[in-house]
């Protein structure tokens, strides 16, 4: 599937302010990026780099004043499999080692206090895929969906107390507890099609039977093509954009994902 990508960014600044942005996809084995476009409003001097994640970041000063960041890419991307049942566990022994940070607590994903809880979700269910599909099931039906909700993260403990979230907390939700059973998951940020109201979205990975498969609490329809903008060991590593200094909130954001021909 060929799909259209977009996002725009307005912000007003008060000083100058540096910002890290994460909004160009990256090829990989799930996507390919065909054309992309990227654009600075004013133009100011920008550079990138590949974090330790392998994500591409643009680093600059926004200037004084009204700040516009456009990103648009043509993606080809691959079907999201739902074919992992019965993928089985790996053993952390047997764990490559570019998977073993996704295995230990993070900022916002409290492995470490929820095992006990993990163990009851999982009761009765095949170590691996299994597993982790009960667990994105139990989140799923545990949280409720707030679109509206406190826009600053909250950790997996904090929005399993709360009962609801946006996605990034259904998201660390479920890492959280795929940790707890020495399961690698690791957060993902993109575009998914169809989704509504339209954002940026986000959901987890999960490493069983030696590859990485998708898991979605917030909206578990595997059928819809998704591409990755940024993934990390939760939302502090893949954020749309880390800025420094006063708080600058985005005054508009439009996120678009559309489906081409061919």
């Amino acid at each position: 599937m060929r799909l259209e990508v977009g996002c725009m960014i307005e912000m007003q600044c008060a000083q100058p302010t540096p910002l890290l942005l994460l909004l160009r996809p990256r090829s990989g084995a799930r996507q390919w990026i065909a054309r992309e476009s990227y654009s600075l409003t004013p133009q100011v001097p920008a550079t990138e780099h590949v974090d330790m994640f392998g994500n591409l970041c643009q680093r600059l000063v926004a200037p004084v004043g009204s700040f516009r960041i456009e990103s648009r890419s043509e993606v080809i991307v691959s079907p999201w499999e739902d074919a992992g049942h019965g993928e089985v566990y790996v053993p952390v022994e047997a764990l490559p080692d570019h998977v073993l940070a996704y295995l230990i607590p993070s900022r916002f994903c409290e492995s470490d206090r929820l095992g006990s809880l993990a163990n009851e979700v999982t009761r009765g269910q095949a170590p691996g895929y299994d597993q982790v599909a009960a667990i994105s099931r139990w989140v799923h039906s545990r949280l409720r969906y707030l679109p509206e909700s406190d826009p600053m993260p909250i950790s997996a403990s904090e929005a399993l107390g709360r009962g609801e979230g946006v996605c990034r907390d259904f998201a660390h939700l479920g890492i959280a507890l795929c940790r707890s059973m020495s399961i690698p998951a690791r957060m993902v940020a993109g575009y998914l099609q169809d989704l509504q109201p339209m954002d940026l979205h986000a959901w987890f990975e999960a490493f069983v039977g030696g590859r990485w498969y998708t898991f979605d609490p917030t909206h578990p329809d595997q059928n819809k093509a998704r591409v990755t903008l940024a993934l990390g060991r939760d939302a502090a590593d893949a954020p749309v954009f880390n800025q420094f200094g006063p708080p600058v909130t985005p005054t508009e954001m439009r996120v678009f994902v559309r489906e081409m021909a061919g």
